[in-house]
C-alpha cells in the first residue's frame, strides 16, 4: 500500500498486549470505550499482514453478535486500508468452510460464533480473539485454547476482551489463579478519548454518558470494576439461565408478554412452554420511541408475514394495564389481550421460583441468546440495557431509607425493569392465576370465537 499510512498508537494495557509474546492467555478488561476490541483486532490484523501463513480466529459467543458488532469494528477500525487496497478480501463461507478474511500473503482470519463450535475442532491456530468474553463459559475457552497449535508465530495466544462482570465470574477466577494474565485498560488508553493530557470532545461526551449510569452498571462500565450488584432481586446466572437458540417444536405452547413504553423501552416478548412447563424467551423486541401500532405491525411481519402465521399463535398475550395500549394492540393484531397481575412482590417471588435450578439440573425459566430482533441504537449509545437479559443483573432492591425514618423500602428500584416486568406478568399469569383463553377478532373488531381452556 504505497499511498496508505495507517497510524495506530497502543497505550497502557494495549501496549502491554503488543509487548507480551509469552503469556498463553491474556484478558483485556476495562470500562466501556477504552479501546480493548480495537487493540486486539489490530494485533491480529498486523500479525497477518506481516507474516505469511498465519491462522487466526475472531469469535464471540454467537455468530449473530459477532457480525453485528465485532466484524464491523474490524472492517472500519483495523483493516479498512488493507481491504481497500485488495490485500485482504472477505470470503463468505460455505458448508465446508467457515467465513474468513483472506490475506494476499496466505494468512487467514476465520470468523465464527461459539454457538457452532464443531467447526473449531479441526482448526490449527496461532491467535484467537474472543470479544465480549464475559459471555463465554470456561468450557468454551478450554475448547479454543486446545486449537493453538499452528506454530507459525512465536506467540500462540488466546486474547480476550471484556467489560467486567461479577467477581465470581470464571474469567476473574481464571486470572486470579494465574492461568490468564489480566490487563486493565483505562479511558486514557484510548487516543480517541484522550490526547496530549486532555480529554477530547468525543471523550468528554462519552464520559458524561457513562457518568449518568447507576449501580453496578456504573461501577463496571465507568470504572471497570469486577463487582456484584448490591441487593440484586434475582439470582441470575448466565451460565444457567442463558442458552443457545434451538428449533422450537411446533407443539409447544406459545405466549406473548408486553410492557408498554415510548420514552422508556416497550418490551414485546415471545415465550415457548415445553411439556414440563419450562418457559423459554426465544424472541424479543425492545425499543424506545416506537408507537404501539408500529410494534404490532412489526410483530405481524415477523410471526405472520403476508397475513399467514408461520408459527403457532400465542395462547395468550399478557400485557401491562395501559388501556389505550392494549386496545391499540388488540385492534392491530386481531387478538385479545390479558391484563397482567400487577402485584410486584408476589410476581417477583414467582419468577424467583422459576429461576431456581430443579432436581433435573435445569431452571424453569431461560432466555435464548440472540433472542433480540434488533438493538435499539439509542439504548446502546447510552450504555443502558437493550434487552431483558441485560436487565437481570441490574435489577436491585431500593435500599434508601424511608423519609422520616423507619425500615427500608421493600420494593425494587424502578430502573432496568421493562423486560423484567413483561416476564413477571407472564409468570404471574401462569403460576398465580392460570392459563387463559384468547379471542380473535374480525376486521370490525367483533369477537369471532372464544376458546375455553380448562386449568
Amino acid at each position: 500500500m504505497p499511498d496508505a499510512v495507517v497510524r495506530f498508537e497502543p497505550r497502557g494495557a494495549a501496549l502491554e498486549l503488543f509487548n507480551d509474546k509469552t503469556s498463553r492467555e491474556i484478558c483485556l478488561s476495562g470500562a466501556a470505550g477504552t479501546g480493548k476490541t480495537v487493540a486486539a483486532l489490530m494485533l491480529l490484523h498486523l500479525s497477518c499482514l506481516g507474516t505469511p501463513g498465519v491462522r487466526a480466529l475472531i469469535v464471540r459467543k454467537t455468530h449473530a453478535s459477532l457480525t453485528a458488532s465485532t466484524l464491523v469494528t474490524f472492517r472500519r477500525m483495523a483493516a479498512a486500508e488493507a481491504i481497500a487496497a485488495g490485500l485482504v478480501r472477505f470470503y463468505g463461507g460455505s458448508a465446508q468452510e467457515a467465513a474468513s478474511f483472506r490475506y494476499q500473503n496466505g494468512s487467514v482470519i476465520t470468523v465464527a460464533g461459539l454457538d457452532k463450535p464443531s467447526r473449531l475442532l479441526s482448526m490449527d491456530l496461532d491467535l484467537v480473539f474472543v470479544d465480549e468474553a464475559v459471555e463465554t463459559t470456561a468450557e468454551d475457552l478450554d475448547t479454543i485454547i486446545s486449537r493453538l497449535r499452528n506454530g507459525v508465530l512465536s506467540r500462540q495466544q488466546l486474547i480476550l476482551a471484556t467489560n467486567p462482570g461479577p467477581p465470581s465470574h470464571h474469567l476473574k477466577a481464571r486470572a486470579d489463579s494465574g492461568r490468564c494474565r489480566m490487563l486493565y485498560s483505562k479511558h486514557e488508553d484510548n487516543p480517541r478519548m484522550f490526547q496530549a493530557g486532555e480529554w477530547t470532545p468525543y471523550g468528554l461526551d462519552y464520559l458524561a454518558r457513562l457518568d449518568s449510569l447507576t449501580g453496578v452498571r456504573y461501577e463496571r462500565l465507568r470504572h471497570g470494576r469486577w463487582v456484584s450488584a448490591e441487593g440484586a432481586v434475582y439470582a441470575w446466572d448466565p451460565e444457567i439461565h442463558l442458552i443457545d437458540k434451538f428449533p422450537i417444536p411446533a407443539g409447544w405452547t406459545r405466549y406473548m408478554a408486553v410492557d408498554f413504553g415510548h420514552t422508556n423501552p416497550m418490551a414485546v416478548q415471545w415465550w415457548a412452554e415445553d411439556g414440563d412447563g419450562r418457559l423459554y424467551l426465544y424472541r424479543e423486541r425492545f425499543k424506545t420511541g416506537v408507537l404501539v401500532e408500529d410494534h404490532a405491525r412489526e410483530i405481524l411481519s415477523i410471526a405472520a408475514p403476508g397475513g399467514k402465521w408461520i408459527e403457532p399463535r400465542p395462547r395468550a398475550i399478557v400485557c401491562d394495564h395501559d388501556a389505550e395500549g392494549r386496545a391499540t394492540l388488540e385492534r392491530h393484531l386481531g387478538m385479545s389481550t390479558v391484563a397482567a397481575k400487577k402485584d410486584v412482590l408476589e410476581g417477583i417471588e414467582a419468577v424467583k421460583a422459576r429461576l431456581k435450578v430443579q432436581p433435573d439440573g435445569r431452571p424453569r425459566l431461560m432466555i435464548c441468546r440472540d433472542a433480540l430482533v434488533e438493538r435499539d441504537r439509542s439504548l446502546v449509545e447510552a450504555s443502558r440495557p437493550y434487552c431483558t437479559e441485560l436487565e437481570f443483573p441490574e435489577y436491585v432492591w431500593d435500599s434508601r431509607p424511608v423519609p422520616g425514618g423507619g425500615s427500608l423500602r421493600e420494593a425494587p428500584v424502578k430502573e432496568s425493569d421493562h423486560g423484567l416486568d413483561a416476564a413477571r406478568y407472564l409468570v404471574a399469569q401462569l403460576d398465580l392465576i392460570g392459563r387463559p383463553g384468547i379471542r380473535s377478532f374480525d376486521g370490525r373488531g367483533i369477537p369471532r370465537r372464544r376458546r375455553i381452556i380448562s386449568v
